[in-house]
């Protein structure tokens, strides 16, 4: 697996997950671009990363899987982080950003030895806004088709892909 500077600095925290399988998804998602931080917010027992079908869904993922932190509620899923990015597909939200707009922010500061947090929320309403309102910058990921929104793995995907590439640019960039 290629490690980037960026990897232990960036958690990835989903709140009130609702299906255990998109917590196992979400691991394997991560994994592939090379993170760990996975956290939950309020899970439950049903969404909770010892459930057999996010075992299932985790394909070679375990490890990080296994790592999930656990969080009572949002305020101690951000403790520590400097930048806290919520992702949204709501509309009428002002200022959203693409990932591949965040990402030299987000590079920057973990260059620092800083920690961020991307937000994503429950796979049937999303965040709230007061839990939007706990992070500095909004993300949304461009759509061509008029769908609300996307699965929230794939949704931890495509983040992690984007940051991913931009690390690996500015690595080549650098050398």
């Amino acid at each position: 697996m290629l490690k980037l500077p960026i990897h232990p600095l960036t958690r990835f925290v989903v709140v009130g997950p609702h299906y255990p399988e998109n917590v196992g998804a979400c691991a394997r998602a991560l994994k592939t671009m090379g993170f760990t931080r996975l956290g939950l917010v309020n899970p439950g027992t049903i969404a909770h990363p010892d459930h057999e079908m996010a075992v299932k869904m985790a394909v070679r993922s375990l490890d990080v899987l296994a790592k999930t932190e656990v969080f009572d509620n949002l305020d101690e899923a951000i403790v520590g982080s400097a930048l806290v990015v919520a992702t949204t597909a709501r509309r009428g939200v002002s200022g959203v950003l693409s990932p591949r707009a965040v990402c030299p922010r987000v590079l920057e500061l973990c260059e620092r030895g800083q920690q961020v947090c991307f937000l994503f929320g429950n796979e049937k309403t999303g965040l709230s806004r007061d839990e939007l309102s706990r992070a500095e910058v909004m993300l949304r990921i461009p759509m061509a088709a008029d769908q609300p929104s996307i699965n929230l793995a794939q949704s931890v995907q495509v983040v992690a892909y984007e940051l991913f590439t931009a690390a690996l640019a500015q690595r080549e960039q650098d050398a």
